[in-house]
């Protein structure tokens, strides 16, 4: 999230329905992009000739790998330049990768259309928290955001619902077609009604010794470097999740047909940890929420082991289910809390400092979530492995970066 340049506001608005809804609509294009096709994975994978059972997985990573890019560099442009003529950009280049989407004929056009996608969806997602700021402060703010988050939430437990009525009613490219109509909207609703926040005055020169300057700085720091990497190293498990998920569930488990409703149910789980965060928080402190979460997600995979090799009878649904709730519950307080922690020393670089930290964590969550995806072997084992082999390292790394001192900071 890019915070706004030093300086007054430009207005102290009151918050409009029709503003937060405009937000929620462009910045839930990254969640819906990355959700809705996951049960028309494998009718893609066999429309484009992929005979790799796990090479189908690439239509999500890749399209990551296009947000890690779009990130670094949609918060210093719209500091530069302002944030509409940014949007304006990222939405563009997303129309074409959706474009390209559509008419792919083979896994090759597919993945180029899927990376313009995440490029663009990047501008969206990162310059509409920077309008927010631009025109609210305190509570304010907080409230707009907060009504957003109710977006986050919804959005990925049911885009796979939509995604699978879309296919099976009218096939798979539609799938691209509505995400196609959802940008050209959102479009025309920010063209017409989103003045523009960030004027001239307030604008920042764009170079490339800016953002490496911005990337020095936070490597350099220990504890903005340290959590970073912590996020990184743990959102690598919930990527392997997200590009093997429909496999699991159809693969493990037989359950093609109610692969969204059991999608849901874990996507709620993490929501439901946001809105316990947000009131434990400043009781608790985020070192100490988000330390306490990474220990039960660890212990939780690590213990659930033997269950995937079957040293306890065969692993059920109801099992994993079960993992799945107590995991993504940890996740949903992880996720903000290692992001605030990262940018807490970066408060004198706060927009270029959240552009890397965004786009370091997604680069290495992307790394580790592939490997987990593609060595899915019609089990669960390969993603509970990951996710107690990440959480380990993760708790490696916070114990340094924290110099084995966790839960005694409170912030």
């Amino acid at each position: 999230m890019v915070m706004p340049i030093p300086g007054p506001a430009v207005k102290a608005a009151p918050v409009r329905f029709e503003f937060v809804a405009l937000v929620a609509l462009l910045i839930s294009l990254v969640a819906l992009s990355t959700d809705i096709m996951l049960p028309g994975l494998p009718q893609i994978g066999a429309a484009l000739g992929v005979t790799d059972p796990n090479g189908a997985q690439l239509i999500v990573t890749v399209f990551m790998a296009g947000l890690s890019v779009g990130q670094l560099f949609s918060g210093p442009l719209s500091d530069a330049y302002g944030r509409k003529m940014v949007v304006y950009g990222g939405l563009v280049i997303f129309l074409a990768g959706c474009v390209l989407s559509i008419v792919s004929w083979s896994l090759e056009s597919m993945l180029v259309g899927r990376f313009l996608q995440g490029l663009g969806a990047a501008a969206p997602r990162i310059v509409m928290v920077a309008i927010i700021r631009d025109q609210y402060a305190g509570r304010a703010m907080a409230r707009v955001l907060s009504f957003a988050m109710v977006v986050f939430i919804l959005v990925p437990a049911v885009a796979p619902a939509l995604g699978q009525a879309i296919m099976l009613a009218t096939g798979w490219r539609m799938m691209f077609a509505f995400l196609l109509a959802t940008a050209i909207v959102g479009f025309i609703w920010f063209a017409f009604r989103q003045p523009e926040t960030l004027t001239p005055d307030r604008r920042l020169p764009f170079s490339a010794e800016q953002i490496w300057s911005g990337i020095r700085q936070t490597c350099g720091d220990r504890m903005a470097f340290g959590y970073t990497l912590a996020a990184g190293t743990v959102f690598g498990a919930f990527v392997g999740y997200l590009s093997s998920a429909q496999q699991i569930f159809a693969d493990a488990f037989g359950e093609v047909e109610r692969f969204p409703l059991y999608f849901a149910v874990l996507a709620l789980a993490i929501g439901s940890a946001s809105l316990t965060n947000s009131a434990l928080v400043m009781r608790f402190g985020m070192r100490r929420l988000s330390h306490s979460a990474l220990i039960v997600v660890t212990i939780a995979s690590c213990a659930f082991m033997p269950v995937t090799f079957g040293w306890f009878g065969p692993t059920g649904l109801v099992a994993f289910m079960a993992w799945g709730m107590i995991a993504f519950f940890c996740f949903g307080i992880l996720f903000g809390n290692f992001n605030a922690l990262a940018m807490e020393p970066l408060g004198h670089i706060a927009g270029i400092g959240a552009a890397v930290v965004g786009s370091l964590t997604t680069f290495l969550a992307l790394a580790s979530g592939l490997l987990i995806g593609q060595l899915f072997d019609g089990t669960t084992r390969p993603l509970i492995a990951g996710f107690a082999v990440l959480g380990l390292a993760g708790l490696v790394i916070v114990a340094i970066t924290e110099r084995g001192r966790l839960f005694q900071a409170t912030e």
